[in-house]
């Protein structure tokens, strides 16, 4: 249908509900004049008298009677929908899929989604664990989580964690039989558990810093994982040396389960941040999830 076409019978449909030009005039914005034009366009499109005016009245002929309750109907389901549509910008509906690594996952996404989630519950999310770099565009993913430094220039990043460091960890019965590194290149004689960068292929290298002197080993031992819990388990096992997030040493440090070697060179990483591409910023689902995951630094509130 023509939009000229619409707006007449649109128009139509105002004139008979309102009994007359004026208040349909009204409804619609227009002036009388510009309705009455309308309306005698559709007639004479149509070929046919559809409105019986007097001074004091408008009233439908035999053919208006039936051209109203044939669209009548259709148009006011249309409207239903608008409105329905309308809602959705106050109940957002829609599935958004997030690529993460598996400690952002645990120790962010998890605990605020068990929130989110029950008060949108027509927003699914979909978490895909992955401790390598993911192409979201590629692998049509409407957000990441990594640490910040890792956000690809090109993204929107916005922070949804503290930033943390990293502690070199080992069990009592290791430092038992080994002593303690003094300097991170001490850890080239140790066993040491390696994290490989399933994405990228290459196992990571231990980041340390102390001084305003920034330093990187790579380091050597029998095993390694793609994933840092079962990087912190092999530790516990007794197996090497971990390169592990405070957050994940520090109950088995409290517990005696691991010690922490090397700690004034801990440096400081950038916590986690969700990234995406512009094209996210028209989703009301995807709008209510960046809110709920921001991060808001209760120290200063």
């Amino acid at each position: 249908m023509a939009r000229d076409q619409f707006s007449e019978l649109r128009a139509f449909i105002a004139v008979v509900q309102e009994r007359g030009f004026a208040k349909a005039a009204t409804r619609l914005g227009v002036s009388a004049s510009a309705l009455s034009h309308t309306i005698r366009r559709l007639e004479e499109r149509l070929g046919l008298r559809l409105l019986l005016r007097t001074t004091r009245s408008v009233s439908t002929t035999e053919a208006g009677e039936r051209l109203f309750h044939a669209i009548a109907p259709h148009f006011e389901q249309i409207h239903a929908e608008l409105d329905a549509l309308s809602e959705l910008r106050d109940k957002p509906s829609g599935s958004l899929r997030i690529s993460s690594g598996i400690h952002a996952a645990q120790t962010i996404l998890q605990p605020r989604l068990a929130e989110f989630l029950p008060r949108y519950q027509d927003i699914n999310v979909e978490v895909s664990i992955n401790d390598g770099f993911v192409d979201i565009v590629r692998d049509h993913f409407d957000a990441g989580v990594r640490l910040g430094e890792s956000v690809s220039k090109d993204m929107i990043a916005v922070r949804i964690g503290p930033d943390f460091r990293f502690l070199v960890v080992g069990t009592p019965s290791y430092f038992a039989r080994r002593s303690a590194p003094e300097h991170p290149r001490d850890l080239t004689n140790h066993q040491c558990i390696n994290l490989r960068m399933a994405a990228a292929g290459h196992l990571y290298a231990w980041e340390f810093e102390k001084d305003a002197r920034a330093l990187e080993v790579r380091v050597g031992g029998q095993l390694a994982y793609d994933s840092i819990m079962l990087v912190v388990q092999a530790a516990l096992d007794g197996l090497g040396l971990a390169f592990i997030p405070e957050d994940l040493a520090q109950p088995h440090i409290q517990a005696g389960r691991l010690q922490s070697v090397l700690n004034d060179w801990s440096a400081l990483v950038q916590g986690y941040h969700l990234y995406y591409p512009n094209r996210q910023l028209g989703s009301p689902a995807f709008a209510r999830l960046l809110d709920a995951l921001r991060y808001r630094d209760k120290s200063h509130i």
